[in-house]
């Protein structure tokens, strides 16, 4: 079957470049020269950078003034969007029949031609194990992951391996307090209880929603989790709370040899 009839989300041109990278046998990356020399000791080979690209018209949701509610319309959107960026990026990676895709970047830019526009990318090398395993996911596809060249060689050396990036998304509107509620705390050292359950709330969901997916993976965990803030042009009282991280299994016995103890002075000589 055609590339272009296989992948007919990704560009013409992304499809010729990757079909000279795997004919010319020139890998492309972003790896740093200490990433590039770790990744090929963990026995992978990289195969080229590939990207994936969504731009996307953010939706409109009302909110109460008055009251912490999640932004669901939103909430789904910047999902979606990630989701639409990553899957082009893997079928790039397909096409060059990678095992998975390491470093991977997400990043959203605002575009100035449309107040409710933005860009969602997905950016990362593909690799391919040098033994010939396939280290593909359950459902055959490549394995995504944002850790760093280092932490990948140390995770593969413990016995684990990447199954994918698994992230949660929450854009949760933070109530405004009332004029009269604000003059009361005026020179007092108080908590805004409104505000911190609105942003311990909005946290939660993100996380939930992450460790739901790596638990529907079939994850042993999660791994290099970190939890991103942003207001993305929506105003001071409307957040999103990212969550994403490498959902990771067990694939083999660790060949890290064990930590050596050190006994207290006094234990050796007793």
């Amino acid at each position: 079957m055609p590339e272009e009839n296989r992948f007919p989300d990704l560009p013409k041109d992304a499809l010729v470049r990757l079909d000279v990278s795997s004919e010319s046998f020139v890998f492309t990356s972003d790896l740093s020269v200490n990433e590039f020399v770790l990744v090929d000791q963990a026995g992978f080979e990289p195969l080229g950078l590939v990207m994936g690209s969504s731009i996307y018209h953010i939706g409109y949701q009302a909110a109460n003034w008055r009251q912490n509610q999640e932004m669901t319309v939103l909430s789904q959107a910047m999902y979606n969007a990630r989701e639409l960026a990553m899957t082009r990026m893997e079928e790039e990676a397909d096409t060059l029949k990678a095992d998975g895709i390491v470093g991977v970047r997400l990043e959203v830019k605002h575009a100035e031609w449309g107040e409710h526009l933005a860009e969602f990318i997905a950016v990362g090398t593909a690799v391919r194990a040098k033994d010939g395993t396939s280290h593909r996911n359950a459902k055959g596809k490549p394995f995504t992951s944002d850790l760093s060249g280092q932490d990948f060689w140390m995770l593969i050396q413990t016995g684990y391996r990447p199954v994918g990036l698994v992230m949660g998304s929450c854009v949760y509107h933070v109530a405004h307090q009332g004029v009269m509620q604000t003059l009361r705390q005026v020179g007092q050292n108080t908590e805004l209880t409104v505000y911190t359950q609105a942003l311990y709330d909005a946290r939660e969901l993100a996380m939930e929603r992450m460790q739901t997916e790596a638990a529907e993976s079939a994850a042993k965990g999660v791994v290099g989790v970190h939890l991103e803030e942003n207001s993305h042009r929506w105003g001071s009282h409307v957040i999103e709370f990212f969550a994403v991280g490498t959902a990771v299994v067990p694939f083999r016995e660790s060949t890290l040899a064990p930590p050596q103890l050190t006994l207290p002075l006094n234990d050796l000589t007793s």
